[in-house]
């Protein structure tokens, strides 16, 4: 997918936070042991999404340039199917041994987990260490991934993203403000912005997802990276006092007005577009944004104006400012089976060259290594790529480890708790329950 375009990467990290389909159906069709050996591959068989093109081109791009030997004795050949069919499509594929060498690993991890069980997915850390190309990935996506995927490397990171606040830094200079490094800092620039009548934040009430982002920021900021576990592990509850601080805090900031009006039927676009035409001061999101920053065509106050800064620390809390959520979009893995020295001298040299290639020709960044010097197309490129790779310890998102029932619960009623209409009880009581009901 091009990284020119944001809706569909919204879809892509949305239903990477989903449940899959029927994975008992997938146990039985895998079994235990993998089931058979597979032949020699004669083609570096790659299924994706339809809706990604941003590593199908890159790889292309790889199959006549520094991997056209890798190529010559193994061409790659890329199937693609609509995301919404992927999870069956490699239900299909696992059942009847027939996974391609590399493949987009289903639309949440839990598929990607049962396929690793049983077999059928590369032991991707084991595999880049005999490599040799192991400290080709950035710590920072290592991270993620394992977050993720239990502790394991089974996904590559043809993308990386992580997530803080943009802000205009003429409009932060005209109103004589530093960056916050705080909350109660953030909270007094925002009382100070709307002051000389400037909105304060940018956000998609629509999507849900930009605000409860701003959640879980607050509930790593106070209590630690592993706030969000806890609760997935049942060893706390979002209704416990402390998790609802964060949403008190959170609908403070709509009560307050600092959303400006009508919140809740602003989209994603027309939220980047308050953004980068000058009309709101701050913008919660991820770095994806920063192809949307880097078009002239979009953004009105320019690229030179805009700066990036992680979610601010909260007074006596016990998260680090340094720790950034973050994705790794659509992971792609690989075919235990098939993963032969062929296979090897594509990975080797994927893991060389995929991250310069992804930001010089599409201005995409990786998980991956940049090892040729490309020049950034902006100064907040170059701090954004700067973060990621001093990054050591990165957390995930308000709903990632949510089931698909709380994930929706959890951004449609997003909005009202900044417009007031349901209390920060309410809202964390309400995605509470829908998480017990999985």
């Amino acid at each position: 997918m091009s990284p020119r375009t944001s809706r569909p990467r919204r879809a892509r990290l949305a239903l990477l936070t989903s449940g899959t389909a029927s994975l008992a159906l997938l146990a039985t069709a895998c079994g235990g042991s993998g089931g058979g050996t597979s032949a020699a591959p004669k083609e570096f068989s790659y299924l994706s999404v339809t809706e990604n093109t941003t590593v199908k081109t890159g790889l292309t791009t790889l199959s006549t340039g520094a991997c056209k030997s890798a190529n010559d004795a193994l061409p790659l050949k890329v199937e693609t199917v609509p995301q919404a069919s992927l999870d069956q499509k490699l239900q299909l594929l696992a059942g009847q041994n027939a996974l391609p060498v590399q493949f987009a690993a289903g639309n949440a991890p839990a598929l990607t987990q049962q396929l690793a069980k049983s077999g059928k997915v590369a032991d991707l850390e084991a595999k880049l260490k005999e490599l040799g190309v192991y400290d080709q990935l950035q710590p920072a996506a290592v991270s993620t991934i394992k977050a993720l995927y239990g502790g394991k490397l089974e996904v590559l990171p043809y993308e990386y993203n992580i997530e803080g606040i943009f802000y205009n830094k003429k409009l932060f200079q005209d109103s004589g403000l530093k960056v916050p490094g705080t909350w109660g800092e953030l909270v007094s620039a925002a009382a100070k912005l709307e002051t000389k009548g400037v909105q304060p934040f940018s956000a998609s009430g629509q999507q849900g997802w930009p605000l409860t982002r701003m959640i879980s920021g607050y509930l790593y900021r106070s209590l630690g990276p592993d706030a969000l576990q806890k609760v997935a592990d049942g060893k706390a509850k979002l209704t416990d006092p402390q998790y609802v601080k964060a949403a008190e805090e959170v609908a403070a900031l709509g009560k307050k007005g600092y959303f400006g009006k009508g919140v809740g039927s602003i989209d994603y676009d027309t939220a980047m577009n308050q953004f980068l035409t000058g009309k709101a001061a701050m913008f919660y999101m991820g770095s994806w944004a920063l192809a949307n920053i880097a078009d002239a065509k979009q953004n009105k106050v320019g690229a030179e104006n805009v700066g990036f800064m992680p979610f601010p620390a909260v007074a006596g809390g016990k998260g680090s400012i340094d720790q950034y959520p973050s994705n790794v979009g659509l992971g792609i893995t690989l075919n235990a089976k098939s993963f032969d020295k062929k296979t090897g001298d594509w990975v080797t040299c994927i893991a060389k060259n995929y991250g310069s290639t992804a930001l010089k020709d599409h201005g995409s960044i990786s998980g991956f290594k940049v090892n040729t010097k490309v020049e950034d197309a902006n100064a907040v490129t170059t701090q954004v790529r700067d973060t990621i790779s001093t990054s050591k310890r990165n957390v995930l998102w308000f709903e990632a480890l949510f089931s698909t029932k709380a994930t929706t619960v959890s951004q449609t009623n997003a909005a009202s708790l900044v417009n007031g209409s349901m209390s920060p009880e309410q809202f964390m009581r309400t995605v509470q329950d829908a998480l017990a009901a999985q």
